[in-house]
Parts: structure tokens; C-alpha cells; sequence
């Protein structure tokens, strides 16, 4: 799209705005350079991509990108071969280690961003070469010694050297032969050599080599012939450490030499992704939706507020365009927010196309236009010696030889600046141009003869900027299917013109004239009447629809506490039942333990009827076992992290620790562990305190000296089952029971051997093995426990 005119709609003040939310210097860049695209499914592209950004801020906040600078020159460096410095190896060693930070935190989670995803994923990461920059260099002036063996071990001999220099210095300085001529006791440096300051009448009393002298000509500074050796080693040593460091920094260089198109390639992808989260931020700070990308050539904003005005101020506008008519004109008052109508609609739909939100309310619709045109402003050219309306005329000219049937044009005061007859003659004929031209159009004007053409004429419609007559001010309201009517009178009336030239002026306007704008008047009057009904009637349907909601939320609450007390019930008769079978059980390992002193007739009587008694046991487990037949309450929608919710399967309450994922499962915390449970199994519950204490497992009893020799996991998922058995084997250990029996069927074999896998890992278990011919074979596992 042409730049001048997205200036006109102030669109460069909105990428400025999003350059400031930029961290990278490549982000700002792309910012500046952001061009709205004409391109539909571009446009959808940029929008998906924001609206991502705005979902994965809100789940876990901006992602971690750091200021970047423009590092162009380093890696011209390297393409040639070259050497980095310090600062370009820095760098270099920041954006690889950029990259793996956004990398790591987009895809520690499972997230459904896949626009975003095509960004991340193509960032390179090399944590090697990384960590070897950042451990050799400290700064951009320092290496650090263990770079390499060769420079450690030439520091080591620097540091001895110059401890032996400075050694044989203070003991110069504090000798009695010499302290008399020295000026200040301290070793100083000059030329890279150690030196001490000695009074200028001295100088010819030490032997030595003259380095510098103070600017009042009262100091020298003198090498003492005793360190003369020592210094020349020294600057022998600081030679081979800047060789060395040149050759680590070669070497560490090369290291970039196969990676400099990733590091390119990485670089440019930082910035878009910096440039995508500033949209996102900056659709935030302006309180903007994701608009509808119609495919009719339409436009319709709902409360559609400028982004520039404050938006506590702000008087939001519905506007709509292509539908029944293609050319709106805009009527009323100076200040009346005509033309902050126009770049509204301008500037939002450019907003759009480039991939902001929209400030505006949802089911706003925009068209993806070839051009978006605007005349708006004072044009007049001291320079090119242009008035106000050939200025104009320069733009509305190109503007008609580049139109096309897919443009929005936006003119502002069309005809104005010449002969008011001439001049709306000629906006009516451009008009014309314009809609015949398949183009959307927005005009603003204040002549009456465009007025009356709007209102007879198919295609057109008419559209007021309200004024409050009473106190003077413009009110922004625009209605739409009526024009403005004519101020001039009232306004001069209130302001205190005479009465008498207000009638006088009234004269000259022919009854023909009067009629109309009498009508005119009315139609304002009763369209102004029926706006105010319907924001009435609004305000009332959200109070009925606030009301709707409350009843819907108590009716819920009801709903819940039922399924609650219903859930109780079968609960505390779950229990009793269980208490019933843990007696049982015990009666069975009474029975046990006199199987020593009877003969094998009484034993086999005896096993009959534990054997009964373990298959009644079950079975009435099994039909009191609380499976809900109730669907859940809860949608994918309703699951928010730290709900309550009661687990149908075990008979459990817990906490959602996690949003649900894509097999429609969601993580809970139940207790101190940690289950996936499918939606379905899951039930909102209105417990506020969930402790273990609070909830009854298949299993478990107050009684665990009498704890049952078998468990019943079938219809458990894996997680589940083991979450009940892991609680069960601690309170058969507590009961010294020896020998249990999981029941959990045959199915797929998926519950066996997550069950089987667990066993291996718990403490309690001495072995386990399949059941055998009798005990329920495959479906069944004997376990023996320490």
C-alpha cells in the first residue's frame, strides 16, 4: 500500500508505538518497515499468529527474548574468514544462547500454537559452542586465563614477574640510601613499565631510565636499573599473551565459520517472533479483539474506538460499509468527529491487515483491500504555490486513476476550498466515479446539495455527527441513515447573536430550502429518539442477561450439591460394605491359621466356604464399587487450574493441577500424588478442603490391622489403579499380611502389566506372578509381600 496516504491515517504512529514494545534491534527494525498486506490469507496468517502470542502470554507470559543489537558486521566477519573481537564473539555467544532460552520455553508444554511453532522450531541451538564463548571470555576486554593452557601458564609468569618487580621496588622505595629522593612512596606505570616518582633535583642519584615527568616539572619517573630485566621479561610475556589471545579468539571464531547462515537464519527469526509478541502486547495495552476477515466486501465495527484517544474518553462508533450501500456521507458540525470517524475506520482496517487486533467489540469485520486511499488534512502547498483545493484535487485525481473495485477511499471535506456550487457538484460527480468503480467509499462534507443526493440516490447512504445544541460540544455519536442537520442558526443564537440578524439570515433562504431542512430536522430528531430507545433497551437486556446468568449459577450450585449428597450416600455405603468385607477377611485368616491342626476333609470343607465367601465378598463389592452413570458436568471449557473435583473412578477429591490436553485428559493432584484422569471420570465439586482424610478409596478402612487379602481395580485406568493399590499395599503391610490378590480382568493387557511395572518398583513386594488355573488366571495377580 502507498506510505503517504497510510501517513494520513496516522499508521506510522502505530508502528512507533509497536517499534518502543520491541526488545531486539532486528524487532524494532521490523516495526518501522511493517507494511499492511493485501494479501487475505496473509492477513489471516498475522492475525493467528498474534492471537497465539496473546493465548501463550496469558498461559505463561512473554517469552524470554533479550536485547539483541544489529549484528550485521560480525557476521560479514565471519563470512570472510575473519576474527572476531570480544564484543562480536559476545554476541554471538548471546544469540545462540537467545535462541535456546525461547526454544526451551515454548516447547517445555504441550501447546496448540502451530503458527508460532514454525518459528520456534526452526531456531538453531549449540550449547557447546555457547558454553565454550561464555567460559573463555569474561567481557568485552577480558579473556579469561584458562582460555587455554598457554595463556594460564603465561599469566602465572606475569603475576611472578611482576610480584618480584614490585618486591624489589618497595624495597628501594624504603631503603635509607634511596628514600630520600623519592617524591611519593608508590609504584606507578608508565609505557607499560614500572616505575617509581622521584624528586627532579634527584634524578642523576638513581640510576635509571626517565619514563615521564610530572606537568609542573617536579617529578620524574624513573626505571631503576634493578628491575630493567625484570621489566623487558614482562613485556616479552605481554607479547605472547596478545599472540595467544589473538589465537583463541581465532580459534574460537572458526567455531562460527559452518554455523554463520544458522546464526543469520536465527537472528531474523528472534526478531519477527519480538516483533509478533510486541503486537500482541501492544493489542493488550489498547484492549483489542481479533477481528472477522469477511470475504463480501464489507465493513463492520462495533464500538470501534481510535487507538490514539484515550479510551476512557474515547466515544466508540458502529459504522458499517458494502452492505446495503457502498458510499457513506458524513454530515454535521466542525469538531464533531467526522474525521475521526473516518481514520478510525482507516486506521483500524490498515491495523488489521497488518496483524493487530482491533480495538473494537468482537464479530467486527474487516475486507482485505487492494489500496486503502485518503485525502484528509489541510493540503495546501506554499512551495508548489497549491491552494488548499488544488492540493486536494492532486490526490483525489490519482486516487480515480488508480481505484479499483477492492479500494476503500476516505475523503475528508470533499469539494471544499472553492465555489460551494461548483464544488459539491463536483464532489457528487467524483462520488459517482467512485461507486461506479465498485470502490467502498467514506466522505465527509458539509454541503447540503451531497446530503440530498445521499438520501435519493441508491448506493448512498447518509450518516450524522451528533452536537449537543445545549452546551455547545460535539458528543462523537454517529448515526447512521440520517444526515446532520444544520447548526449555524443555533449555535450563533446560543452564543448570543441578535435576534434580529439570526432572522434577517433566515430570509435568505428560500421555503423550499426550509422544508427540507425542517425535514431534515425531524428525521435527526426521531432517528437521535429511537438511538436513545435502543441504548435503553440494551442496558436492559444486559441487566435480564447479568440476571440470566445469576439463576443459571444458583441453579448449578443446587445441581452440585445434590450430586454431592448423593455422592456422600454412596460413599458412607461403600464403607460400610467394605468395613463388612474387612471383617470377612479376617474371619478368613482366622480361619487360616488353624489349618495346621485339622485334617485334609475339614480343609477342603473350609476352602469351599472361604472360597464362597471371597466370591460374595466380590460380588458385592463389585456392584456397590461407585462407578457414576453420570455424565460429567464439566466441559474442557469449564477446567481451570486449582478447581475441586471429585474423581467418579476412585472415589476421590482432588485438585486440578493442569489444562486439559489433547486426548481430552486433565492432571489432578490428589493428595500428594499426581493422576491423569479422562474428563469424563471427572465431577465439579464444591469441597474446599481436599485432604486425604476427606476421601475413601476402594480399598481403604480405619481398620488396618483387618486390611482385605484382595483389591478390584477393573474398570481403572492404569494411574488410577495404581494410585489405589500403592495405598493398599502400604495398609496391608501395616496388617503383616503376607499374600494379596489383585483382580484387574484380562482386556488388552494394558492395566496387567502397568500394574506388573509398578510391583517391581514397590518396596512392600517380595515377588508377584499371574494367577494360576482356579486363582483367575491372566485376569488376576498374586502378589507375596515382605
Amino acid at each position: 500500500m502507498i506510505e503517504k496516504y497510510l501517513d494520513k491515517l496516522e499508521y506510522n504512529k502505530i508502528l512507533s508505538n509497536l517499534a518502543n514494545m520491541c526488545i531486539t534491534d532486528y524487532g524494532k527494525t521490523y516495526a518501522k518497515n511493517l507494511q499492511p498486506s493485501n494479501n487475505r490469507d496473509t492477513v489471516i496468517y498475522l492475525l493467528n499468529q498474534t492471537d497465539e502470542a496473546i493465548s501463550f502470554i496469558i498461559k505463561t507470559g512473554t517469552p524470554p527474548i533479550s536485547y539483541i543489537g544489529n549484528i550485521e558486521y560480525f557476521i560479514n566477519i565471519l563470512n570472510t574468514g575473519g576474527t572476531l573481537p570480544f564484543k562480536g564473539l559476545l554476541e554471538i555467544a548471546n544469540v545462540l544462547q537467545i535462541s535456546s532460552n525461547l526454544k526451551n520455553a515454548f516447547f517445555k508444554e504441550d501447546y496448540n500454537f502451530p503458527n508460532l511453532e514454525n518459528l520456534f522450531s526452526k531456531l538453531y541451538t549449540n550449547p557447546s559452542i555457547e558454553k565454550t564463548i561464555t567460559t573463555s571470555i569474561i567481557d568485552e576486554f577480558t579473556i579469561d586465563d584458562k582460555a587455554s593452557t598457554e595463556l594460564y601458564n603465561i599469566r602465572r609468569k606475569q603475576h611472578s614477574i611482576e610480584e618480584n618487580i614490585k618486591n624489589k621496588l618497595n624495597d628501594f622505595i624504603h631503603s635509607s640510601t634511596y628514600s630520600k629522593y623519592i617524591q611519593e612512596n608508590v609504584i606507578t606505570i608508565r609505557n607499560e613499565r614500572y616505575v617509581i616518582p622521584i624528586k627532579e633535583e634527584y634524578r642523576s642519584n638513581v640510576k635509571g631510565f626517565v619514563h615521564d615527568i610530572s606537568s609542573s616539572g617536579s617529578t620524574v619517573f624513573i626505571e631503576p636499573m634493578i628491575i630493567f630485566q625484570l621489566n623487558n621479561d614482562l613485556s616479552t610475556l605481554k607479547a605472547e599473551e596478545t599472540i595467544e589471545i589473538n589465537k583463541i579468539l581465532s580459534r574460537l571464531s572458526s567455531l562460527l565459520f559452518p554455523i554463520v547462515s544458522e546464526l543469520k537464519n536465527n537472528v531474523e527469526i528472534i526478531g519477527e517472533i519480538d516483533l509478533i509478541f510486541a503486537k500482541a502486547n501492544y493489542s493488550n495495552s489498547i484492549d483489542a479483539v481479533m477481528p472477522e476477515i469477511s470475504t463480501e466486501k464489507v465493513i463492520k465495527l462495533i464500538s470501534a474506538r481510535h487507538p490514539f484517544i484515550d479510551k476512557n474518553t474515547v466515544v466508540p462508533i458502529d459504522i458499517e460499509l458494502g452492505f446495503n450501500f457502498n458510499s457513506l456521507v458524513i454530515t454535521g458540525p466542525n469538531t464533531g468527529g467526522k474525521t475521526v470517524a473516518l481514520k478510525t475506520v482507516g486506521l483500524l482496517t490498515l491495523m488489521a491487515c497488518s496483524g493487530f487486533f482491533i480495538p473494537a467489540n468482537e464479530h467486527s469485520k474487516i475486507h482485505v483491500f487492494d489500496n486503502v486511499f485518503a485525502d484528509i488534512g489541510d493540503e495546501q502547498s506554499i512551495q508548489e504555490s497549491l491552494s488548499t483545493f488544488s492540493a486536494h484535487m492532486k490526490h483525489i485525481i490519482y486516487i480515480l486513476q488508480n481505484v479499483t473495485n477492492n479500494t476503500l477511499v476516505l475523503l475528508d471535506e470533499l469539494g471544499s476550498g472553492t465555489d460551494p456550487i461548483e464544488g459539491s457538484s463536483l464532489a457528487i460527480s467524483i462520488l459517482e466515479n467512485l461507486y461506479e468503480k465498485g470502490a467502498l467509499t467514506i466522505a465527509t462534507t458539509h454541503y447540503p446539495e451531497i446530503k440530498k443526493y445521499a438520501l435519493v440516490t441508491d448506493g448512498f447512504e447518509n450518516a450524522s455527527s451528533d452536537f449537543d445544541i445545549e452546551n455547545l460540544k460535539p458528543t462523537y455519536k454517529l448515526l447512521i441513515g440520517v444526515p446532520g442537520k444544520s447548526n449555524a442558526f443555533s449555535i450563533s443564537k446560543k452564543l448570543g447573536l441578535d435576534q434580529s440578524i439570526i432572522d434577517r439570515a433566515s430570509s435568505f433562504i428560500t421555503s423550499e430550502q426550509i422544508n427540507i431542512e425542517e425535514l431534515l430536522k425531524n428525521i435527526y430528531d426521531n432517528k437521535l429518539e429511537i438511538e436513545n430507545e435502543k441504548e435503553q433497551i440494551k442496558k436492559n437486556s444486559s441487566q435480564i442477561e447479568l440476571l440470566r446468568k445469576s439463576l443459571e449459577e444458583n441453579n448449578s450450585k443446587i445441581k452440585s450439591k445434590e450430586v454431592s449428597i448423593i455422592e456422600n450416600a454412596k460413599i458412607e455405603a461403600r464403607k460400610i460394605l467394605l468395613d463388612a468385607k474387612n471383617e470377612a477377611s479376617l474371619a478368613i485368616s482366622e480361619v487360616n491359621k488353624i489349618y495346621d491342626n485339622i485334617d485334609s476333609e475339614s480343609i477342603k470343607a473350609i476352602e469351599k466356604i472361604r472360597n464362597n465367601l471371597n466370591n460374595s465378598i466380590k460380588d458385592t463389592v463389585t456392584i456397590s464399587n461407585y462407578q457414576s452413570n453420570t455424565e460429567s458436568n464439566l466441559t474442557k471449557q469449564d477446567m481451570k487450574i486449582g478447581m475441586n473435583v471429585f474423581i467418579t473412578t476412585i472415589n476421590q477429591y482432588g485438585t486440578i493441577s493442569s489444562i486439559p490436553n489433547k486426548s481430552n485428559q486433565v492432571q489432578v493432584q490428589v493428595g500428594s500424588t499426581k493422576l491423569m484422569v479422562p474428563i469424563s471420570n471427572i465431577m465439579k465439586s464444591d469441597n474446599n478442603i481436599i485432604t486425604e482424610s476427606n476421601s475413601t478409596t476402594s480399598y481403604k478402612t480405619n481398620k488396618t490391622k483387618t486390611a482385605s487379602t484382595e483389591i478390584n481395580v477393573i474398570g481403572y485406568n492404569v494411574e488410577e489403579a495404581i494410585y489405589v493399590i500403592d495405598k493398599y499395599l502400604d495398609d496391608c503391610s501395616l496388617a503383616k499380611l503376607s499374600t494379596v490378590r489383585i483382580v484387574h480382568g484380562k482386556g488388552t493387557g494394558t492395566l496387567r502389566k502397568g500394574i506388573h511395572n509398578y510391583l517391581k518398583r514397590n518396596s512392600h513386594v517380595k515377588s508377584f506372578r499371574n494367577g494360576t488355573f482356579g486363582e483367575g488366571e491372566m485376569g488376576v495377580t498374586i502378589v507375596e509381600l515382605n
